[in-house]
């Protein structure tokens, strides 16, 4: 499952971000892991209602992402120690909440808006948490090169070494390019500024009819787009309304506002687009679900998503494109059009495909 931990400066909205999350539709909220709180949220997908009406199975399931709110502000939490900071180094993103929107009931900790600064500062924080692991790590592999003269010891020093030089230079690990070794050697040490960041803007109600208009506010704020950043933008005090509301009352409320889709739709998008992710389905009497894959992940990566022992046994996958089965109306009617596809463990599944897995065992 994805999993994504929201994180920001105190009042800047973050913890209304989550309730907006966890109230919608197929949400599920726990509280756990010591004081974070935990939010399973159903990925809205129109692709996945029309082949649940199609083939009415017992039952139909979504993807989901899990959304953690971390407790108190990202400086609090990495101050906390090595538990505090646990709750966000396991996560997938970040997902940083700054605060754009003025409320003289809920001042500003600094004393005022900036946006620009807010960010800076959170990312210094997770800078310097990454410093201090790659410190301790060059400190003990410096002796460790010298005594057993290991190349892949030699490597990793080198890797580690290439990314205490950016952070010393206050450059997130996000904006490095990393080979793919470099990427595995360093992949233990979970380290937070290397983790993908939404930036997610709170607006003032005033601008609720622009929160499509993301990139041209964090222009306005200054805020430059960077490698492996995504911005999304949110009215937290409308959206908390929103979430409340039955279907029909919150297109009518929305209408209102000027607002073409909810936050959570917005942000799922966001995510996706940001992690290069897709969904595929499997459709049947039994159940129709989708699953969520990286682009360019094979038939055979797809399979291992589903079960291992499918992935194991794999023999062929069956593939249709969803229009082309929605268009047929049923996959035999699919097969006698031509658009059905057998394909082998290579094969690069696509967004939207429909794909049945061959296997033995």
């Amino acid at each position: 499952m994805l999993r994504i931990a929201i994180v920001g400066l105190a009042q800047t909205g973050k913890t209304t971000l989550f309730h907006i999350l966890a109230h919608a539709h197929g949400a599920q909220a726990a509280s756990s892991r010591t004081e974070t709180h935990v939010g399973v949220v159903a990925v809205p997908d129109s692709r996945l209602d029309r082949l649940s009406a199609m083939y009415n199975p017992k039952k139909t399931v979504p993807a989901s992402i899990e959304y953690l709110d971390t407790p108190g502000s990202v400086i609090d939490l990495l101050r906390s120690g090595a538990r505090g900071a646990a709750s966000i180094k396991e996560v997938d993103a970040l997902a940083h909440v700054v605060r754009a929107f003025h409320n003289d009931a809920v001042p500003a900790p600094s004393g005022e808006v900036n946006p620009k600064a807010d960010l800076e500062n959170t990312d210094l924080e997770l800078i310097l948490s990454d410093l201090a692991v790659v410190e301790k790590r060059l400190e003990r592999l410096e002796k460790d090169v010298k005594k057993l003269k290991n190349p892949v010891l030699e490597r990793e020093f080198e890797a580690v070494q290439k990314c205490k030089t950016a952070l010393e230079q206050q450059i997130p690990l996000r904006q490095l390019e990393f080979s793919e070794e470099e990427r595995k050697l360093i992949r233990g040490f979970t380290f937070l500024s290397l983790k993908p960041m939404v930036y997610v803007l709170n607006l003032d109600e005033s601008d609720a009819a622009r929160t499509e208009a993301a990139d041209e506010f964090a222009a306005e704020m200054g805020l430059a787009r960077k490698p492996r950043t995504a911005v999304t933008a949110v009215c937290g005090r409308i959206e908390a309304e929103l979430a409340e509301l039955s279907d029909a009352e919150a297109a009518e409320f929305m209408q209102s506002y000027g607002l073409k889709e909810s936050a959570l739709a917005r942000f799922i998008r966001t995510g996706y687009r940001l992690l290069d992710l897709i969904s595929f389905f499997t459709v049947g009497e039994d159940e129709c679900r989708a699953w969520t894959i990286h682009a360019g992940s094979t038939a055979l990566d797809a399979a291992g998503e589903i079960h291992s022992d499918i992935q194991k046994g794999f023999i062929r996958a069956e593939v249709v494109a969803y229009d082309d089965l929605v268009a047929a109306g049923s996959l035999n009617e699919a097969k006698a059009r031509g658009q059905f596809k057998l394909e082998g463990k290579e094969y690069v599944v696509h967004d939207g495909e429909v794909v049945h897995f061959r296997h033995s065992g």
